[in-house]
């Protein structure tokens, strides 16, 4: 089981002031929207979320179908096997994936510490 494309989202107070931070550590905005209180940015093979108001906790997050620079991937495990592996595992999700569903989705898990783990892919399931 590949999971993707690794990064941390992280719950920011102030995205200027976050932004301006992690600029000065090396890391450059490659994605994301100020006017929306997101970015994303990167320092060689560092990737971090910014995100304002958006959720409580940092969250380590996966992207299956994506390299580091978010660009689709043409063979990668879809999340809903993923979902189906971990599930037979015997892990708890606190969100699912639609099982019906072959585009975009995500499932989120807790690690025994309270971390949220979200596994987000963007682009459609692969054809095999």
């Amino acid at each position: 089981m590949t999971l993707g494309n690794f990064s941390v989202s992280l719950a920011v107070k102030d995205l200027t002031a976050s932004r301006a931070f992690y600029e000065k550590l090396g890391f450059r905005a490659i994605g994301g929207d100020p006017a929306q209180n997101w970015l994303i940015l990167q320092n060689e093979t560092s990737t971090i979320g910014l995100f304002q108001g958006m959720f409580d906790k940092n969250i380590l997050t996966f992207n299956p179908g994506w390299d580091r620079n978010a660009n689709p991937l043409a063979d990668f495990d879809d999340v809903r096997e993923i979902q189906r592996t971990l599930q037979a595992r015997g892990l708890t999700l606190t969100s699912a994936a639609d099982e019906s569903s072959t585009g975009p989705a995500n499932l989120m898990l807790i690690d025994p510490d309270g971390n949220p783990i979200l596994i987000d892919q963007h682009v459609p399931k692969p054809t095999r």
